[in-house]
C-alpha cells in the first residue's frame, strides 16, 4: 500500500538516539527512504538494520555536522544513494545547563557548535537538492523541520546559552521560511518541552541543575520520543499548500 511519503527521501540528524531514531523509523513507516546522520555509526548501523528487515530503505552516514565538509559530505551521499533529497530533519542538539558566572566556556563553544553551526551546514547543503525536489518530486513540495525546544520562546535561570541556541534556531527557521516558501519548501520549527531523551543526561552530574528541575519532572507527565516523532510526521505529511510554521508539544501536567 502506498503510503503519505512514498518516493520521498529524508536526512535526519541526530539520528543515533532519542527523537532522530523516532523520527526516522516514523518517517520510515510512512514510505520515505532515510538517511540517518549522527557521529555513532553502531547506533546508525543498528538502525539502519532495523529499518530495512521492517521493509524501509536506510543509510548510515556517520559525520559530525558541526564540522561543515562532514555535513555536505552527509547530505551528497544520500543524493547519491537514493536520487534525491525531500525532507531535511535538523534534530541534532546538545544541552548544557548552567549559570553564566563561574561556566566552563568549552561548554557553550560545544553547545553552540552543534545547535547552531550544525544546523547551518546541513541546511545550507541540502537546500538546493530540496528547491529541486519541490520543482520535480512525486509530491512537488519539501520540508525543512527544525526541532528547537520551549526554550527557544521561553528563558529559564541556568538555560543562558542554550536559550541562546533555541532562539537563534527560532529565528533563522522563521527567516528561512520567508526567503524559500513561495518556492515550495515548507520550513517549519518545532518545539518541544520536557522530553526525556538522552539529551537530559548531559547535565545529570549537575547538582544545581537536578535541584531546579526535580519539581517540573515530579509534576509533570514527561513526553517521550516517539511523541515528537509525530509531530514531525504531522508538518511534513500535510497538503501541499498546507504548512505548519510553528508546532509546540507540550507535556501534560499529572495533577
Amino acid at each position: 500500500m502506498t503510503s503519505k511519503l512514498t518516493g520521498t527521501v529524508a536526512l535526519v540528524t541526530g539520528a543515533s538516539s532519542g527523537i532522530g531514531a523516532a523520527t526516522a523509523r516514523l518517517l520510515a513507516e510512512q514510505g520515505a527512504a532515510v538517511a540517518l546522520v549522527a557521529r555513532r555509526k553502531d547506533r546508525l548501523d543498528d538502525l539502519a538494520a532495523e529499518i530495512t528487515k521492517a521493509g524501509g530503505a536506510a543509510l548510515a552516514v556517520a559525520a559530525d555536522i558541526t564540522d561543515r565538509a562532514q555535513a555536505e559530505a552527509a547530505v551528497q551521499q544520500t543524493v547519491d544513494k537514493f536520487g534525491r533529497l525531500d525532507t531535511l530533519v535538523n534534530n541534532a542538539g546538545l544541552m548544557l545547563l548552567g549559570p553564566v558566572v563561574g561556566a566552563d566556556p568549552t561548554e557553550w563553544e560545544r553547545m553552540i557548535a552543534v545547535n547552531v553551526q550544525g544546523l547551518l551546514h546541513t541546511t545550507h547543503a541540502a537546500l538546493p537538492h530540496l528547491l529541486k525536489a519541490a520543482e520535480e518530486g512525486p509530491r512537488r513540495v519539501a520540508d525543512v523541520v527544525n526541532i528547537s525546544s520551549i526554550a527557544g520562546r521561553v528563558a529559564w535561570n541556568g538555560y543562558g546559552v542554550y536559550n541562546l541556541t533555541k532562539f537563534g534556531v527560532n529565528g533563522f527557521t522563521e527567516s528561512l521560511r520567508q526567503e524559500i516558501t513561495q518556492r515550495h519548501v515548507r520550513v517549519g520549527v518545532l518545539e518541544p518541552g520536557g522530553v526525556d531523551t538522552e539529551l537530559a543526561s548531559h547535565n545529570d552530574h549537575k547538582a544545581d541543575v537536578r535541584a531546579a528541575t526535580a519539581a517540573f519532572y515530579e509534576q509533570t507527565e514527561v513526553l517521550a520520543p516517539e511523541d515528537i516523532a509525530d509531530g514531525v510526521a504531522y508538518m511534513v505529511t500535510r497538503p501541499r499548500h498546507a504548512s505548519v510554521g510553528e508546532l509546540w508539544i507540550m507535556p501534560t501536567d499529572q495533577a
